[in-house]
């Protein structure tokens, strides 16, 4: 009997148990297979409900004791079953990052009343979070529309519970699926009440996720004036002004940044790529080629690279030396 027609037939109990041999553990994978193929059918969560009913004593402990994301979305509903809302939603948060392409977010417990008016607002930007842990691309017409239902728990529960924070957190998610108004509408919220720095950093990226390059850095110097010691803002705000073409607004605010963490590799690099991009300098492209092996972020060292390489008067030996470090 396969997942698929198990859904097809009709989930019971009994059928699934005796497809496992009495296992209940290999009849929540199975459950759980089933889930996957038609997230929103009640079917296979009424047998994993069932299954909870029927006491069977190992089913917690040898949930507890496997680690594979094969039980997870059970686990999920289970902890919707005992009331703890917060750890079903991250359960669901962790899976839904491993596998974006199945939309976990359809299962009915997710639309539950009982779930939005309960679940907090810290877990439910936290499971957003996870739901971005593998850094998968997200923005198309097929994502957002797998996405909708966290739209909704996002839009409600941040009705409910405008935490600053939370709501800066969550509005992760709309923007990293093109969400853009949803992601402004919580930036807004949280702002009402109270203004933080996260929120500002979180409407920067998203006017930055739009191209709006000179909004996005208006909002991070919003964030600089909330937290004016953290050298991460500084670089961000060079980083859109490097983007702008204002080299020398990049190599002091990498400067700044530098003189609150002067041990910050990424400041570091930053500052040697925008000073030779501004000045043609070979002394830093040497600084910057000595710097950059340091760097783990590979996207963003090879970005600095092409900005120092494009400096002016620069000997051409040297900067294919330098990208050979990007090569």
């Amino acid at each position: 009997m396969s997942n698929q027609s198990v859904v097809a037939t009709g989930v019971t109990l009994a059928g699934v148990m005796a497809h496992c041999g009495g296992n209940p553990v290999g009849a929540v994978k199975l459950l759980v297979g089933a889930m996957a193929s038609a997230p929103a059918a009640p079917e296979p969560y009424a047998a994993l409900a069932d299954l909870r009913q029927s006491g069977h004593a190992e089913l917690k402990a040898g949930l507890e004791g496997d680690g594979s994301l094969s039980t997870v979305p059970a686990q999920a509903y289970l902890l919707f079953l005992d009331g703890d809302m917060d750890n079903a939603v991250m359960a669901l948060g962790s899976v839904t990052g491993v596998k974006p392409g199945v939309p976990w977010g359809a299962a009915p417990w997710f639309g539950d009343a009982r779930f939005l008016d309960t679940v907090s607002a810290e877990a439910l930007a936290e499971a957003c979070l996870r739901a971005l842990d593998y850094g998968q691309d997200l923005d198309s017409d097929e994502m957002r529309e797998r996405f909708v239902p966290w739209f909704h728990a996002i839009d409600r529960v941040s009705r409910r519970s405008p935490v600053p924070e939370s709501l800066a957190a969550m509005a992760r998610l709309p923007r990293a699926c093109g969400r853009y108004g949803l992601s402004f509408t919580l930036c807004d919220r949280a702002d009402a009440g109270g203004r933080v720095m996260w929120t500002a950093v979180a409407r920067a990226n998203t006017w930055r996720a739009t191209g709006d390059l000179g909004r996005a850095a208006e909002a991070f110097e919003d964030a600089l004036a909330l937290d004016p010691r953290n050298w991460s803002l500084h670089l961000d705000l060079g980083d859109v002004r490097a983007e702008q073409g204002d080299f020398a607004a990049a190599v002091a605010l990498a400067e700044q940044g530098l003189r609150h963490e002067p041990q910050e590799i990424s400041l570091r690099v930053a500052a040697a790529a925008y000073r030779t991009r501004l000045s043609g300098s070979s002394d830093d492209l040497r600084a910057l080629a000595a710097l950059a092996p340091e760097l783990t972020n590979t996207p963003y060292r090879d970005l600095l690279i092409d900005y120092a390489c494009a400096g002016p008067g620069l000997p051409p030996g040297l900067v294919a030396e330098v990208r050979h470090i990007r090569n």
